[in-house]
């Protein structure tokens, strides 16, 4: 549950289902990479769009991403410990119970979204009242999981986290400030985080967007044009849970940037979409941003 809420919040504005790509890599397009290019015009870094949750068999790394893997100095990512299962149940657990909630959890939603939840709580054989006692956000994140269509282990940050097992790997945020992201919503956002999820979980597989498809073959207008929906649709959430975050990063990435080591920066796809993104703040602090595939 818990690493599942942090990959909620890494890939928050895109989910992932089974790809359509082309198999021949000669004749397919691949996920976004970009080339970061400093004043003087050398390349300082790169930046990946990852999706957390994948099919097994999804062709997704390019001959160009390879090339990359093997030239960077290091890996940049949103949290790195995905693989300590045990400290981040621990994790969530402290932060998800911390401040009892005050009503039971059917009371803090709405009439549409109290019948998605039983009918949730029915199809998933989850008995009434599981959720009662976690804050809001928590139990938003626990339901999240039954609405996973593939695992984590062929995310695309998961593989890459393997790839450079004997490089430097480096975080932007890590478990604690991720999972405190949430637990600091106002409880006005947390029960819309709630109401949204239990709505994409209550749909049936078939009337969910084919995000992975989409991510695969490197459509940014369809991507872009997806994370105006859902979540993202609410603009205190928006601005929680990506506008804010992709300004911290871009200073973080600044100063990585600034260092002789080159990066391979990977963080969720939606974070480099459209106005606001990260490299379009990191044009704001001089570099030079170039999709290479």
């Amino acid at each position: 549950m818990a690493r599942w809420a942090l990959l909620l919040l890494a890939s928050i504005a895109l989910a992932s289902c089974r790809g359509e790509a082309e198999q021949d890599g000669q004749n397919r397009d691949y996920p976004a990479l970009w080339e970061i290019t400093g004043a003087e015009g050398h390349t300082e870094g790169w930046l990946f769009g990852t999706v957390h949750a994948l099919p097994r068999d999804l062709e997704w790394q390019s001959a160009e991403l390879e090339q990359v893997v093997e030239t960077a100095d290091m890996l940049v990512v949103e949290v790195s410990g995905l693989d300590d299962r045990r400290g981040l149940e621990e994790l969530f657990r402290a932060l998800a119970y911390d401040a009892p909630p005050s009503a039971p959890l059917y009371s803090r939603l709405d009439p549409p979204s109290r019948d998605r939840l039983r009918a949730i709580e029915s199809e998933q054989e989850i008995e009434s009242g599981t959720f009662d006692a976690m804050e809001t956000w928590g139990a938003a994140l626990a339901l999240a999981e039954f609405g996973r269509a593939h695992s984590s282990e062929f995310g695309a940050d998961k593989i890459l986290l393997a790839e450079f097992a004997n490089r430097e790997i480096v975080e932007l945020e890590g478990a604690r400030l991720q999972l405190s992201i949430f637990d600091q919503l106002p409880e006005q956002e947390q029960r819309d985080l709630l109401a949204a999820i239990i709505e994409e979980v209550a749909k049936q597989p078939g009337d969910r967007v084919d995000l992975a498809s989409i991510w695969s073959r490197g459509d940014l207008a369809a991507l872009e044009r997806t994370t105006l929906q859902g979540l993202l649709a609410d603009p205190e959430l928006k601005e929680a849970l990506l506008v804010r975050r992709n300004s911290a990063w871009a200073a973080q990435i600044e100063n990585l940037l600034s260092a002789s080591d080159r990066p391979l920066i990977a963080v969720g796809a939606g974070h480099l979409l459209g106005e606001g993104s990260v490299q379009s703040l990191l044009e704001q602090r001089g570099f030079a941003i170039r999709r290479i595939q």
